[in-house]
């Protein structure tokens, strides 16, 4: 998802050559002043050099990815490119959210505001990501596998080849959701039935799956195996594999699962040590005391500290 769509790439062909071996001559690429990068590059302190994921573009710098962690440890990747006319235009945003606020703007907004609005919108969204977890982990969801934060939709199984299609209202999430219901024709009838009869029984004070009982009027199966969710939190959340991959170099490490879990309750996420060691030996935050580095997640920013070992 993008906001605005202010990103504009070269669409000129260079392969057309002359017979001569001479390239034809046209006009020339529009080159930023020197004081933008100065100005970007004071900009991306005032956010913090720890948080930048990543820098591209054509210049180096137009296409920046900011780690942002909201309030119950979820981190998200925002990024942000910066037009040719920055900063008298907008920069444009994507994210994985449903919906992306609408920036507020002047010619003195700096990258940290831009940060700031998005950090501001994530709160907002809290309330939306909470009925999502609560439906993932109450019902039994067969698509997708593997959701991500900007999927508002779910297909829930019912038992008996039948499921409904859920959408969440993002922006009224504890509403009476959008559904489609599919499988076989003399079950579905009964619970279309029940679905318009009962809709008033929908209420905001209750949880998302009490409320689809209620409103079916049948009993919803659980989730068949929760072991399989559990072994998808095991996966490291830096290089997203449950097992380091069997390498000479790793040593003892070679082949093994995560064995460090940050401590804040909100996070838990799991890691290896090793890549959570690389990932703090990258971070001009880091502290190294003896043989042991500290620094802070790379999800909630808990403070995190793990042993240097020899490979």
């Amino acid at each position: 998802m993008v906001l605005p769509a202010t990103l504009s790439r070269d669409a000129g062909s260079h392969s057309d050559i002359p017979q001569d071996g001479q390239e034809e001559a046209g006009p020339p690429r529009p080159r930023r002043p020197p004081a933008f990068y100065s100005s970007v590059f004071a900009q991306i302190e005032e956010v913090g050099w720890g948080r930048l994921a990543s820098a591209a573009g054509d210049d180096g710098v137009s296409c920046l990815a900011f780690r942002v962690v909201d309030e119950h440890g979820r981190q998200h990747l925002l990024e942000i490119t910066l037009p040719m006319n920055y900063p008298a235009c907008p920069p444009s945003i994507a994210a994985d959210v449903p919906y992306l606020p609408k920036l507020q703007w002047s010619k003195s907004s700096r990258l940290k505001d831009v940060v700031c609005q998005f950090q501001e919108h994530l709160k907002v969204l809290q309330d939306y990501w909470s009925t999502m977890d609560d439906i993932d982990k109450a019902l039994w969801v067969v698509d997708p596998t593997k959701p991500t934060y900007a999927m508002s939709h779910r297909r829930i199984a019912l038992g008996d080849d039948c499921y409904i299609l859920l959408n969440v209202d993002a922006q009224k999430p504890s509403s009476l959701p959008e559904c489609r219901f599919l499988g076989t024709d003399g079950k579905l009838e009964r619970l279309i039935k029940n679905w318009r009869k009962n809709r008033n029984r929908w209420s905001a004070d209750k949880k998302f799956h009490e409320n689809l009982a209620s409103v079916l009027d049948f009993a919803l199966p659980q989730p068949p195996s929760i072991s399989i969710k559990d072994d998808q939190q095991a996966d490291c959340g830096i290089c997203y594999a449950t097992h380091l991959p069997t390498d000479d170099e790793l040593g003892t490490q070679s082949g093994c699962a995560t064995d460090y879990t940050c401590e804040n309750s909100s996070c838990s996420r799991a890691f290896h040590s090793v890549c959570l060691r690389d990932w703090l030996r990258a971070i001009t935050t880091t502290r190294q005391s003896f043989d042991v580095l500290f620094g802070n997640c790379p999800y909630c920013s808990e403070a995190v500290a793990v042993k240097i070992t020899d490979r």
